[in-house]
């Protein structure tokens, strides 16, 4: 089975052509948040490197976050149009989860993102004898908060970090956490998101549907909500305030008011 795999959750823009759980190549790019313009060139040169067409796969795996809001609806909304195009298989993976694998020794793993303003996404995960079980899945929530639940749920045990960890982090990490390692690996490896979407795939855990997996609202809405503006669906009354000068032909009065929503 071939899997084509596609994160694009964060700075880095990552594919991955896989063979069963056998790597054949990876591409990964740092030009910062530029996904929109070199995604596709990327996958048309890692399928030109690997002999490979897009009817050639039978795996698509996306990670579907959390992380940049822009980003992942990039790689979500590529690899549905693949799915509905070419009718192939795809699967959504978190992005704390695969962050959980970069982690081999036996304990309890804490995947963390920084979502700025002392935020963080989070999830835990125990791996033990060479399985990882998700403890508490991802959520967004205050750094303390995150600390504060390591302390209390999991007292003595050691506690192995993983993921994006400022200096303020580790600084309460220090104050609070007795027992505590920090991965040497941090950067999302698109090879265990593609082991993780073949898993899901070969128990049958497919979505119905591959969706963001955002955790806040974005930051455009939540201006909005502090300003007390509210969005709704545009009814008929609203038609004669629109100005359409600066839209094509195609976006006139008389085609709207044909719409089936008015």
């Amino acid at each position: 089975m071939k899997l084509l795999c596609i994160d694009t959750s964060s700075k880095l823009c990552s594919l991955a052509i896989l063979d069963d759980n056998t790597l054949t190549r990876k591409l990964e790019l740092d030009n910062g948040l530029t996904h929109s313009q070199n995604l596709m060139p990327a996958l048309e040169q890692l399928l030109a490197e690997t002999n490979l067409t897009l009817k050639d796969i039978d795996l698509l795996v996306c990670d579907i976050g959390p992380g940049s809001f822009t980003g992942i609806r990039i790689g979500v909304a590529t690899v549905k149009a693949f799915q509905d195009s070419l009718g192939i298989t795809a699967i959504g993976v978190d992005s704390l989860k695969t962050l959980s694998l970069n982690v081999k020794v036996p304990g309890i793993i804490c995947s963390i993102i920084d979502c700025k303003n002392n935020n963080c996404y989070y999830g835990i995960y125990k791996l033990q004898d060479g399985i990882y079980t998700t403890l508490n899945p991802a959520v967004a929530d205050s750094f303390e908060n995150c600390i504060n639940e390591l302390k209390f749920k999991y007292p003595n045990q050691k506690i192995i970090f993983v993921g994006d960890l400022n200096d303020n982090f580790k600084d309460i990490i220090f104050e609070n956490i007795s027992d505590y390692e920090f991965s040497s690996s941090n950067l999302l490896d698109i090879y265990n998101l593609g082991i993780i979407g073949l898993d899901l795939y070969k128990n049958k855990k497919i979505q119905n549907e591959i969706l963001p997996l955002y955790l806040k609202k974005p930051q455009a809405q939540r201006q909005l909500e502090s300003k007390n503006i509210n969005i709704r669906d545009m009814k008929f009354e609203d038609l004669n305030c629109l100005n359409l000068s600066e839209f094509d032909d195609f976006w006139n009065l008389a085609i709207l008011r044909e719409r089936t929503f008015f």
